[in-house]
């Protein structure tokens, strides 16, 4: 029988249910191009690779890119959006932290929200120094929550605290020095905003999201439990915000971490 996961249960509705749309996707993967001066030869390599919605604008501009994923739901998802499979794009089932490449394969290794995922972060960070070309470039990325909705985030935190769960989610939060590590490797770095935007959702929309289960926070309660939790949200929200149609709105970010040996 397959065995599903996590991100198997949220493909469908990964990319409506995050704040990076498609066309700020664009934006951010034309300031990659030009930050690592790409040639037409140019090859990428995201571990962790999702939907893809970090890297589709490379593979329909014709680069050469290979994505990691463990989910096939997932990676079903990025070549829908594609459809079919390129020439140019090489999707792989596999953990992300394993890259199972030659030495010197990748002009560019690009990481979002992944460091984080991985059993021991420096082996990863040692195995992605590998498949690197010599002068190729390392990019950590990550989309900075919107504060505000990390605010709401935080109100069905409060909510979920109140049930018994029954399926305990990890909150260890390992501590990852990939600047202070890289450096003692000889490379040099450089810090990067990409892209700045405002992301707007209405309180019903927020809702409808946690409802879905579209966070790892959503899964540590029986259905029966969540359905009490979302019921406790909605009324929460109605005192708190006044209506559900009000609309949140605060800001985002693409950081990057360019990481490189010259």
């Amino acid at each position: 029988m397959k065995k599903s996961n996590y991100y198997d249960n949220i493909a469908p509705i990964y990319d409506q249910t995050r704040w990076l749309s498609e066309t700020v996707a664009e934006e951010v993967a034309d300031f990659i191009i030009k930050l690592v001066c790409a040639t037409p030869e140019t090859s990428f390599l995201e571990p962790g690779i999702g939907t893809g919605l970090n890297i589709i604008p490379l593979v329909k501009w014709g680069y050469s890119v290979t994505g990691i994923g463990i989910s096939a739901e997932m990676l079903n998802q990025c070549r829908q959006k594609l459809n079919g499979t390129p020439k140019n794009l090489r999707l792989i089932q596999a953990d992300a932290s394993q890259l199972a490449f030659p030495d010197n394969s990748f002009d560019v290794v690009l990481t979002v929200h992944v460091l984080h995922t991985v059993a021991d972060w420096k082996v990863f960070l040692d195995d992605i120094e590998r498949v690197l070309k010599p002068e190729g470039w390392y990019l950590n990325c990550q989309w900075i929550t919107p504060p505000a909705r990390r605010e709401f985030e935080g109100y069905f935190r409060k909510i979920l605290s109140k049930y018994e769960v029954s399926k305990p989610i990890s909150t260890a939060i390992q501590k990852i020095d990939v600047e202070g590590y890289l450096h003692q490797k000889g490379y040099r770095s450089n810090y990067l905003v990409a892209k700045e935007w405002t992301v707007n959702n209405t309180v019903e929309e927020l809702i409808s999201f946690f409802q879905s289960r579209a966070y790892g926070l959503c899964w540590g309660l029986a259905d029966d439990q969540y359905h009490l939790a979302i019921n406790d949200l909605k009324e929460f929200c109605l005192n708190h915000y006044g209506s559900l149609d009000k609309i949140i709105s605060s800001p985002a970010k693409f950081e990057i971490w360019a990481y490189r040996i010259v």
